[in-house]
């Protein structure tokens, strides 16, 4: 064995000795969950009608398409374009496609890092000159008198930054958490508009309720001021009794046209969330469900993994958490090996030759020993971002816990209001009932008969209302609960932190 071949074999060995007794030196904190506080159970899980507790038959719910509980082909066929189209959700799936790329970045460290430079030289020597060249071998030839002569070079260099302390592992953890987080926020944003799409379709539905109720209530005013115009026609009844009933019909008429205004908007809306120009999509009229689908309602800790918003904030966590390793492991020297070999003469047909060979090979190990404090400086950055990340994740618990909660407790009372507006509507109509025929006789006054009419119309939209804040509040629960979404979907720590040699599949699984 040849001397470089048995400096380079020396060299070689203790590299793969000293990376493999180090392999599992990281400095810094390992990560574990911060704990968050939970209850045991819901305070508002008193289910209103339709609405059941967790059950083992749960598993068989839609995952995912949760939308799909409402029976309705039009919102289903609307909310199938959201992954597909909107540009939003597309930002957020490029933003994921973007750390995942970095963990690859900074996986690429671990490598040692291959370069090769080529060289063709010419040079002139005067005749006054006295000068030593081929100054690539580290010799030299001192030369009188003029010439030309060329020379040839070719150096491949490799340099490797072992790494002893972690500090390029706490780097992949961090981006392999970051790009976690990345892909809980695209299903947090595919939920998001989802479920927003959902809301709009059913305010959309709710404004051709109201435009229904009040194209009837107009019809119906109409009718009562033809009969009181005849009677006014013919002297017995005051012509304030039929401006009165022709004015409750113009309003009821306003009332219809200015819900279309509202519709159009809904239905541009939808149209963007769809991925699509406003001028693209026309919804025909349809109807408001008056069904409030059955949604099972799990255990507090089980947000923990349903909540893709938690995911990420705890993802972000470890994120923080690794990045103190990294700044930790600045404290501790840098070991770098490098090696050259290459060759260098004249002329290019001989510069292989073994008496044209150079090479290095070496070791160094740099150490910053004063720096104003920046270091610690940095590493009280990492925790102060750390704890940071720990608030922002305790708060996304709570703040999960108390979406759930409040629609609960809508759903709830919304209920029982549901119950007591359908009461007050039909007292309303019987009360118009009786004022009109009571009108009719001559025993009361046509602004007792406005005002029964107002109040129906009023208890009717009430209806109509109370029925739109059921729907969103399922909506709202659902989303709350997660949509069907579970942290299994998140692309495992495993494959983007092992053997960096091997590809790993960055592809999000379909929703």
């Amino acid at each position: 064995m040849t001397r470089i071949s048995r400096q380079a074999a020396l060299l070689t060995t203790l590299a793969a000795t000293v990376s493999t007794t180090l392999a599992g030196c990281s400095v810094g904190p390992d990560y574990r969950r911060p704990v968050a506080l939970l209850p045991p159970q819901y305070k508002e899980l008193v289910p209103a009608p339709g609405w059941v507790r967790a059950d083992p038959a749960a598993a068989t719910a839609p995952k995912g398409e949760w939308w799909r509980i409402y029976n309705d082909p039009v919102l289903d066929a609307l909310e199938a374009q959201v992954d597909l189209n909107n540009q939003n959700l597309a930002r957020y799936q490029a933003q994921y496609r973007a750390a995942a790329a970095a963990i690859d970045a900074a996986r690429a460290s671990f490598f040692p890092t291959l370069s090769a430079t080529a060289a063709d030289t010419r040079q002139y020597t005067g005749r006054g000159s006295n000068v030593t060249t081929n100054t690539a071998t580290g010799g030299g030839v001192n030369i009188s008198g003029s010439r030309y002569s060329t020379s040839y070079q070719l150096e491949p260099q490799a340099k490797w930054t072992l790494d002893i302390w972690g500090q390029i592992r706490r780097q992949v953890e961090s981006q392999g958490a970051a790009a976690q987080a990345a892909a809980a926020d695209v299903a947090n944003a595919r939920l998001s508009y989802q479920a927003t799409l959902a809301e709009d379709y059913f305010e959309l539905r709710a404004a051709d309720a109201n435009y229904d109720l009040l194209t009837r209530s107009a019809v119906a005013y109409e009718q009562s001021a033809k009969i009181i115009g005849n009677q006014y026609r013919a002297g017995t009844t005051a012509p304030s009794d039929y401006l009165q009933a022709e004015t409750q019909a113009a309003n009821a008429r306003a009332s219809a046209i200015q819900v279309q205004a509202a519709r159009a908007q809904y239905e541009h809306a939808i149209a963007v969330l769809t991925g699509q120009p406003p001028a693209a999509l026309t919804l025909a009229h349809g109807t408001l469900t008056n069904t409030i689908p059955a949604v099972p309602v799990a255990l507090p800790s089980t947000l923990l993994q349903r909540r893709p918003d938690i995911a990420s904030a705890e993802r972000t966590v470890q994120q923080e958490n690794a990045l103190i390793g990294a700044q930790e492991a600045a404290f501790y020297p840098q070991v770098d090996l490098s090696a050259l070999i290459g060759f260098a003469g004249d002329p290019l047909h001989s510069i292989f030759n073994a008496a044209h060979l150079l090479w290095t090979l070496g070791a160094t190990a740099s150490q910053t020993i004063w720096s104003g404090g920046a270091r610690s400086a940095a590493v009280e950055q990492a925790r102060a971002n750390y704890e940071a990340a720990v608030a922002t994740y305790r708060e996304t618990v709570l703040e999960a816990l108390q979406g759930v909660e409040d629609n609960l407790s809508n759903l709830r009372i919304y209920a029982a209001q549901a119950v007591a507006a359908q009461q007050a509507v039909d007292l309303a109509n019987q009360a118009l009932t009786i004022a009109n025929n009571e009108y009719f006789a001559g025993t009361q006054a046509y602004t007792t008969v406005l005002t029964a009419q107002t109040t129906a119309l009023s208890d009717a939209q009430s209806v109509i209302s109370v029925q739109l804040n059921r729907l969103n509040s399922s909506v709202a629960l659902i989303q709350n609960l997660g949509g069907g979404w579970d942290a299994s979907a998140i692309p495992a720590r495993a494959a983007m932190e092992q053997n960096p040699l091997l590809p790993w599949d960055r592809a999000l699984p379909k929703p």
